[in-house]
């Protein structure tokens, strides 16, 4: 059975998509690609169907991770996949998800799963402009994550 990964964040240009990445890069170089599905999404509509943020695209470029992914909004499917994670980047992204849809057995913030950070959020550099300091609270909570996975699911 295929895990499936979904990051989540407010809009789904900055953030999310970056931890998509970054995730999907990591799964790939574990060689568990069959096994761990990666996606992303946002709580909001406003940015459905762009690329991701030019910043989030120039951090990720400047890691050699590749992104082409397009922002989506999350959906009520989306938090009733059976063997998924849902992964936010933040407790106001935790709260929508639960108002919305009811909690979910693994619903975590990214950072639950970070080791290198005190912080709980991981901040949206949309106005910020911090992209180099959210890729590493980033890269961070994604290797936690993926330990994580691969120790509940024997991979």
């Amino acid at each position: 059975m295929t895990i499936q990964v979904l990051f989540v964040c407010l809009g789904n240009i900055c953030r999310s998509p970056m931890a998509d990445a970054v995730f999907q890069q990591m799964v790939d170089e574990a060689g568990l690609h069959e096994q761990i599905c990666v996606d992303s999404a946002g709580t909001g509509s406003w940015h459905i169907g762009e690329k991701a943020h030019p910043g989030t695209r120039r951090v990720l470029a400047q890691h050699a991770i590749p992104y082409n992914g397009r922002a989506r909004q999350i959906t009520g499917t989306d938090m009733q996949t059976a063997n998924s994670y849902i992964i936010a980047m933040d407790e106001e992204n935790v709260t929508t998800l639960i108002e919305r849809y009811g909690n979910h057995p693994r619903l975590y913030r990214l950072l639950d799963f970070a080791t290198q950070t005190h912080e709980n959020n991981v901040p949206d550099p949309y106005f910020s402009g911090n992209f180099e300091y959210v890729y590493q609270l980033v890269t961070d909570g994604c290797r936690g994550l993926l330990a994580t996975i691969r120790a509940e699911n024997g991979l």
